[in-house]
């Protein structure tokens, strides 16, 4: 079992050299075909008491910059790929977060980089990975931030039982039979006997799979702040998780956990919805 197709998300604006690299390293480790992905839309014209002003010049030029960074992008995308792996590109001028929601098709995993955290960007040229995570029907993993390789010798499951993570726990199978140690945790500030089966439960059904893992329930109130602290313990290359949250006045807002473990940029996120 593994990923066949590993789609990446380029940011147009940010730093996109280590994201590039982990994501190649990936596509060699699994084996799989890797998709480069990236765009930018262009920003409406202006409304103005005296109505909508259009200049026609002004987003011809924004077009043209778009285009042109998205070339350069490409390029560097194919030579930072390398040899030894299947590519595919995938740009264009419209909503980053819309492409590449609609690009998650042809993928089993999709490679972000989260370099602000949780914090959505422009909506014309970055991606809101509120909504990726959403609409997708992929995993996503979140890189730590400037991360080159990732080889997830150590792993944490975050756990609650709930859809999200075990469609996480799942998704990440492949991930977790590489790792040497895998620790699934709760965090229960009782320790109540539900929260020890759950985990037993989950340890159990990777055991299955062939995944060596040991439960831990951790007392505490607050889970984000829990778990990244025994996540740092560990010296986790890689978190697995759930991703919460609510639809609000058609906004996705992120859960207190998930935004907690994605303003963690030191940490490598794997998340499913």
């Amino acid at each position: 079992m593994g990923y066949k197709s590993i789609l990446v998300n380029i940011d147009i604006d940010g730093p996109v050299t280590p994201l590039i690299k982990l994501a190649a390293d990936l596509a060699r480790q699994f084996g799989a075909r890797l998709v480069g992905c990236s765009a930018a839309d262009i920003v409406p014209p202006m409304v103005t008491m005296e109505g909508m002003v259009v200049d026609g010049e002004m987003l011809e030029r924004q077009r043209g910059d778009i285009e042109a960074r998205l070339g350069h992008l490409r390029e560097k995308f194919f030579g930072l790929a390398g040899a030894g792996i299947e590519t595919d590109w995938r740009g264009d001028v419209m909503s980053p977060t819309r492409l590449l929601i609609r690009t998650a098709r042809m993928a089993d995993l999709i490679v972000t980089g989260a370099p602000e955290g949780a914090r959505a960007g422009s909506a014309y040229r970055a991606t809101d990975l509120g909504d990726l995570l959403l609409h997708a029907g992929r995993p996503v993993l979140v890189s730590a931030s400037g991360a080159e390789h990732l080889l997830a010798r150590k792993a944490l499951v975050a756990w609650k039982d709930g859809r999200e993570a075990r469609r996480a726990v799942a998704d990440a199978v492949p991930f977790l039979c590489r790792a040497s140690e895998v620790v699934v945790a709760t965090v229960d500030p009782d320790g109540s006997p539900q929260s020890r089966d759950s985990v037993a439960d989950v340890v159990a059904w990777l055991g299955k799979h062939g995944v060596k893992a040991r439960g831990e329930v951790l007392p505490g109130r607050d889970e984000g702040a829990r778990l990244a602290e025994f996540a740092a313990g560990l010296h986790a290359d890689l978190v697995v998780s759930g991703a919460y949250g609510h639809s609000r006045l058609r906004e996705w807002v992120l859960g207190g956990v998930t935004r907690s473990l994605l303003d963690d940029v030191k940490l490598n996120r794997f998340m499913s919805a």
